[in-house]
């Protein structure tokens, strides 16, 4: 078991997110780092989808009452086990009684920490992910506070990497600063000029510091829209649509005047036209966007989309190569 003994700023239980469920209005939650989630349940030994805990910007402290064997993944950030500073993206041995402890993240805003057999949390429509909206999932529906128990749970994997396996830094992500963001041209974009359109993809947004799990807000240019009579069941302001449907990465842009990526917790649909939805690829570089960074948008295809998602599995796959080698020495 964990003791919580300082939470952090936000800390939450998370695994690969409750899918399925949209046709009730559940958004999918979830790790919103889905590549780092899964590199630290890969070094600590677990199944992909084991729960881990995701730190924003600043971490936690965690006494541990069992041995553990653990990795934090993620932005850069200062990890320590009882004073003694050890290394992020690597294969971690915790002792009985001893307290790890997570700084202040300097690159990203989020990092995952892995313990073997996963976080052991009651699921909730087969998910641990925690969705605090609806106070569902984690623990209790919500972040971490001093004094929680964690339990640990048994999602352990096919193997098992030694202390000090690490992941190739070139199969890790570059994060923070200036991004550039992979975008697929949605349903609604007809709804917006083609000046509009030129513009969105020329200009470079700056994230607002009022960016949560729900999306990133991106101040920039404001768009304008074609003009048009508002149809039957759609709203007067000319960003309102008929219900449209938002899957994850979608693009919106209320009243033309800020864009919104929508993230894993955002509602499932809504009213407001999407330009377009940022390629699944790029989603963990997207969550990873912190105030001041600032992004840029490239039109894709969905074939290119399709192929950058593949190339995003072959990392993975390079990822668990190389950690099963190291597990076999």
């Amino acid at each position: 078991m964990l003791t919580v003994l300082s939470p952090g700023a936000r800390t939450l239980v998370q695994d690969l997110g409750r899918d399925g469920q949209y046709a009730i209005g559940l958004p999918p939650s979830g790790a919103l780092d889905q590549y780092s989630h899964r590199c630290a349940n890969l070094l600590a030994g677990n199944h992909e989808n084991a729960a881990t805990l995701e730190i924003t910007m600043i971490g936690p402290a965690l006494r541990f009452t069992e041995p553990a064997t653990v990795a934090v993944t993620g932005g850069e950030v200062a990890v320590d086990i009882d004073g003694v500073t050890v290394s992020c993206w690597q294969t971690l041995f915790v002792e009985p009684g001893q307290v790890l402890r997570i700084g202040t993240l300097r690159t990203g805003c989020h990092a995952y920490l892995a313990v073997r057999g996963g976080i052991g949390t009651e699921p909730f429509l087969g998910s641990r992910s925690t969705y605090q909206s609806s106070v569902i999932g984690g623990h209790d529906g919500r972040a971490l506070v001093a004094g929680d128990i964690l339990p640990v749970g048994d999602e352990t994997g096919t193997f098992r990497p030694g202390a000090g396996s690490t992941v190739d830094p070139r199969l890790r992500p570059v994060l923070g600063g200036h991004q550039r963001l992979r975008l697929v041209e949605g349903l609604c974009r007809h709804r917006f000029t083609d000046e509009s359109v030129r513009e969105f993809f020329s200009s470079t947004f700056t994230v607002s510091p009022e960016s949560d799990r729900t999306g990133r807000r991106l101040i920039g240019p404001a768009l304008r829209f074609v003009d048009r009579e508002a149809p039957f069941g759609a709203g007067d302001n000319p960003s309102n649509v008929v219900d449209l449907g938002y899957p994850v990465g979608s693009v919106q842009v209320p009243n033309g005047e800020e864009a919104i990526c929508l993230l894993r917790d955002a509602v499932t649909g809504g009213g407001y036209a999407t330009i377009g939805t940022v390629a699944s690829a790029d989603l963990d570089v997207l969550a990873q966007l912190k105030a001041p960074d600032t992004v840029g948008f490239v039109p894709v295809s969905l074939d290119q989309a399709i192929t950058a998602r593949h190339e995003r599995h072959e990392r993975l796959k390079q990822v668990r190569h190389g950690l099963r080698l190291l597990s076999l020495y």
